[in-house]
């Protein structure tokens, strides 16, 4: 077994000090070290955004990808080797906006694999420009007389599109984060986890979250009931903030991707010999 220290790096770590990344993180090397996971058979993918730098500080496999593309490229790497543990991380403008597109696809196809976004509801590599969460209202440096949209709710989305597994965390409570990483983890299907994180320079919302969030494990919520997971989903709104609720919102089993594609089960793709001839087509454009 490898233990937290061990999954560690020599990069030099860039984040504001506070930021709720650090939680992540954490979290993220807690889970592969109390699983009992295999770093050379871990995969982190990366989008761009703050979050984008975990795969420097985490002694496993990764890959850092364009904006938006983080499922496509974890749902390829799942594809070609199911026996490789998938991690995609994207930040909410990442996954939100520009990535939104990729989102109800592997949704539906239930990808096995664990798709954790950072969502400090702004864009804070760019200083602190409004995404598709920012509030109503919030003055950014792209929106000073507020924005007028109001937010997406990224649980009602992944839950009406019909995901397996959705959860919400807060960095704020890396125990707790920890745990619904390792379930995630052990889902077999797409594993859907919205954090709670907040951005120290740009939009710091430590306190605000303090005094609301509480763990759904704590109040007797069933994950197997969709319609109580859809209005639990919808609390934050309902209240005007006032509870918002972290954890295990639903969670049921259902065929993966690969058990609907038979001819992909046995031998991962990478281990399997090539016997395709290019030849005549090579001549053909020549």
């Amino acid at each position: 077994m490898v233990s937290v220290a061990e999954l560690g790096t020599a990069k030099k770590n860039t984040w504001c000090p506070g930021c709720g990344n650090f939680a992540i993180l954490m979290a993220l090397k807690r889970t592969i070290a109390e699983l009992g996971l295999e770093p050379e058979r871990v995969v982190v993918v990366t989008g761009i955004g703050c979050h984008g730098k975990m795969g420097d500080y985490v002694a496993v496999n990764s890959f850092h990808t364009i904006h938006g593309r983080v499922l496509p490229l974890a749902t390829g790497i799942k594809i070609a080797n199911p026996e490789l543990e998938v991690m995609g991380f994207a930040g909410d403008g990442d996954a939100y906006a520009i990535g939104i597109g990729h989102l109800p696809h592997a949704i539906r196809r239930n990808v096995d694999l664990l798709y954790v976004v950072h969502n400090n509801k702004v864009f804070g590599l760019t200083t602190g420009q409004y995404t598709p969460t920012t509030p109503k209202g919030m003055k950014t440096r792209s929106t000073p007389f507020g924005v007028p949209e109001k937010p997406m709710n990224p649980l009602t989305f992944a839950l009406s599109l019909g995901a397996t597994f959705v959860a919400r965390g807060f960095a704020g409570d890396v125990e707790h984060l920890t745990y619904l990483f390792k379930e995630g983890v052990r889902h077999r299907g797409f594993a859907f986890i919205d954090v709670l994180q907040p951005c120290v320079t740009f939009y710091n919302t430590y306190p605000y979250y303090r005094e609301r969030v509480y763990r759904l494990e704590d109040s007797g919520h069933d994950p197997s009931d969709w319609e109580a997971a859809l209005a639990k989903a919808r609390e934050e709104e309902l209240t005007d903030g006032e509870r918002i609720p972290i954890g295990i919102f639903y969670r049921s089993e259902e065929p993966t991707l690969l058990d609907e594609m038979p001819h992909l089960m046995g031998e991962p793709l990478v281990r399997r010999e090539l016997k395709v001839d290019i030849k005549r087509f090579y001549e053909e454009f020549m």
